[in-house]
């Protein structure tokens, strides 16, 4: 009776670990920022940002931090770039991507206050999910960034290359 009872407690535990495990795994394609669509729920900065009201995708914009002038959401997270990736693939999958989440969208991601709208595009990730990219860079948080403005993950070797925050212009800040 007990094996029973222990049984059934578990079987929904299991199928929740398994959703949520499945739901990290990643892989890209390309899509032009154009044709992707936009927003996700707000919350902690392991969670994507919501979406600006009407706007139909992500907001980046640009934040004074310790570092300068960086890229962030729309609710001041920062994001950062995988020195692994390329323009059109993601090279942060799984375990990977339950530490450094990608910054995704369901519409065409929107320029905020400094950012240039024309640097702003997108890649698919193997789940599917839409990942903003800016100057050919997937945008990622970091999951021990817990307020906005923190940089924890500045230079962090991770996962078989650096993590850096991105200045205005797309490019990585590096102040080793």
């Amino acid at each position: 009776m007990r094996r029973l009872l222990w049984a059934t407690m578990a079987l929904p535990a299991i199928a929740l670990g398994v959703a949520a495990c499945s739901s990290g795994s990643s892989t890209p394609s390309s899509s032009p920022a154009s044709s992707a669509p936009a927003a996700v729920s707000p919350g902690a900065p392991s969670s994507p940002p919501a979406a600006a009201a009407g706007s139909g995708g992500t907001v980046v914009a640009v934040h004074t931090s310790n570092l300068g002038m960086i890229l962030t959401d729309n609710q001041g997270r920062t994001v950062y770039l995988f020195e692994k990736d390329s323009p059109t693939m993601s090279n942060c999958a799984g375990t990977c991507a339950s530490a450094w989440p990608p910054l995704t969208t369901s519409g065409a991601p929107q320029p905020g206050t400094g950012v240039t709208a024309s640097e702003l595009g997108t890649v698919t990730r193997a789940d599917h999910s839409v990942e903003v990219t800016y100057h050919g860079h997937p945008l990622y948080y970091f999951s021990g960034d817990h307020n906005p403005g923190d940089t924890n993950g500045q230079g962090s070797q991770a996962f078989g290359a650096g993590w850096y925050v991105l200045n205005p212009a797309g490019n990585k800040i590096d102040n080793d």
